[in-house]
């Protein structure tokens, strides 16, 4: 596709939920966030920065005069959250809607 057919195809789904495929074969899903003359900026969701060991004990410092609390109730799940991912459109192979439930 021309970057110019691409730069429409990705304004006709703005805010949906599509696999983005680029030319090289690597695949991300996410939501079309913004696009512009050269961009398109997906929101992609992750998982956060891996496991947090404050909510999985033994806490080391329990039973010490400085013992605290745990910071976080149990079970303890990290917050998910989006990221910006950039993808030139010259790179972009296509879009495709995908069901969001």
């Amino acid at each position: 596709m021309e970057q110019v057919s691409m730069k429409q195809h990705c304004d006709e789904h703005m805010h949906r939920y599509v696999l983005a495929r680029t030319k090289d074969g690597w695949c991300t899903d996410g939501f079309v966030e913004h696009v512009d003359d050269n961009y398109v900026c997906l929101a992609v969701l992750c998982e956060g920065p891996g496991r947090d060991d404050r909510a999985f004990g033994p806490y080391p410092y329990f039973g010490t005069p400085f013992a605290r609390p745990p910071l976080y109730p149990y079970p303890y799940y990290p917050r998910r959250y989006f990221a910006r991912q950039v993808f030139p459109l010259a790179a972009l192979l296509g879009l495709s809607l995908l069901p969001f439930y």
